[in-house]
């Protein structure tokens, strides 16, 4: 695989245009938009203030920028770089911006969650959301309006819930999960027409459900929860077909484990220059690592919660699909260097990777069954059926990777640093050549 240089960003603001053609970054309060494959800048934009939020239409046409401390939206246009659109909330303030899925509606959320303002960029006619419910990821509910994947919805209907969490549309639009807080384990699944078509709840009388994922297809429903399972629901019966633990002692010989065990480089004093001994940020110096494969059983390392403190490190809280349906990775809270792989087609455990510092983020290749992740260090990670393999960043000045995000054609990954980006390029058979770094 091949690195780009590095370029600067803020506040981790870069994204790739849904139709893969462009790489938006905000370094302040300027936007840059580059070409993904050259990297060449092909607009630059200056907006009032430093940008806190950017997002892309869903055509690729328009960028929003928010500015949420002084509660101002700008609004760019490829097509036509000298227009412009400024929304500005005035003294309700602005705690959210986000597209509608036309690409044409744009809905700001007020401080207080007292409402939503709904602003449409062809006929300028405003509309709102009154009271909304917050949910994590931007999402809002309330009892007359939802955004599904087929548009605007306008149903109104109240859930059955003490005090709604969170909601997920299914990738094909056609059903909405809805999930009650920590403090109740119940799923609610509605249709469009807001019918209740089933409930779903695994114990009662403790901390319940932490995250949940659709598959692709949508023909699943993974649901994590504080006691360290994951719950598979079926999409026919909406019953449960399965459940996957998190043990601390794994046994299972159906599954490989794959350890990072790191090492530090050997270098003669007499075979430096010079300038290699100034630069001792370079890469030449950093820890390397690869992985062994372990023998079983094998014993997980765990951390012991505070349950006396608010939001325990503990439970389920990052699930993913691959895009074939066939992989879902899952991290547990209290395992936080582990990533599990379970197989879909058997129900199973079929990989563990463990890391030497806690997983930041992973992410699956768009169109491979490919999973890349990051622990903050100078490395990326990549496992896939073929095996596991760990990649120094050739980054001079100790570019550590705090996320990773993949480009649409699953050819190339934006790794983010804390103020620096770049991309890695992956070249054509390197999903064959990952078991050569594996013991």
């Amino acid at each position: 695989m091949n690195f780009s240089e590095v370029f600067k960003q803020s506040n981790q603001l870069c994204r790739v245009s849904p139709d893969g053609k462009y790489l938006a970054t905000c370094v302040q309060y300027r936007l840059v938009v580059r070409d993904v494959n050259t990297l060449q800048i092909l607009h630059l934009y200056t907006c009032l203030d430093q940008i806190v939020h950017m997002e892309w239409s869903s055509d690729s046409l328009f960028i929003l920028c928010a500015m949420y401390k002084r509660g101002l939206v700008q609004v760019w246009s490829l097509e036509q770089p000298d227009w412009y659109c400024k929304i500005d909330e005035g003294s309700i303030g602005l705690v959210s911006s986000r597209w509608s899925p036309d690409g044409r509606h744009i809905l700001n959320t007020t401080e207080f969650h007292l409402r939503v303002t709904v602003w449409s960029l062809c006929t300028k006619a405003v509309s709102y959301i009154k009271y909304p419910k917050a949910c994590q990821k931007g999402k809002y509910v309330s009892v007359c309006m939802c955004f599904s994947a087929r548009g605007l919805g306008d149903r109104h209907f109240e859930t059955e819930t003490q005090d709604l969490a969170g909601v997920e549309w299914s990738p094909n639009g056609c059903v909405l999960a809805v999930w009650d807080s920590c403090l109740e384990y119940k799923v609610l699944l509605y249709s469009l027409d807001g019918r209740l078509l089933s409930t779903f709840s695994a114990y009662e009388w403790s901390l319940g459900i932490k995250s949940l994922a659709w598959s692709p297809s949508s023909q699943f429903l993974a649901i994590g929860s504080y006691d360290g399972k994951v719950r598979i629901l079926n999409h026919i019966t909406w019953k449960k077909v399965t459940e996957f633990d998190h043990p601390a002692s794994i046994n299972n010989t159906k599954a490989v484990v794959y350890k990072e065990v790191e090492r530090k480089p050997v270098v003669g004093s007499a075979d430096l220059s010079i300038q290699q001994h100034i630069t001792m940020g370079s890469t030449l110096f950093n820890t390397q690592s690869k992985y062994e494969i372990c023998p079983l059983p094998v014993q997980v390392p765990v951390v012991k919660p505070d349950l006396d403190r608010a939001n325990p490190k503990v439970g389920v809280s990052s699930m993913a699909f691959s895009s074939d349906n066939r992989y879902l990775a899952t991290k547990n809270d209290n395992m936080a260097c582990v990533v599990w792989v379970w197989d879909m087609q058997r129900l199973g455990l079929l990989a563990v990777l463990e890391q030497t510092s806690a997983v930041r983020c992973f992410q699956w290749d768009p169109r491979r069954p490919r999973l890349a992740l990051c622990t903050g260090n100078a490395k990326l990670y990549l496992w896939s059926p073929a095996g596991c393999v760990s990649v120094q960043v050739p980054a001079e000045g100790g570019f550590q990777v705090q996320s990773v995000t993949w480009h649409c054609s699953g050819d190339s990954l934006i790794l983010l640093g804390k103020e620096q980006l770049c991309l890695c390029y992956m070249e054509v058979g390197e999903e064959e050549e990952e078991d050569d770094d594996v013991k």
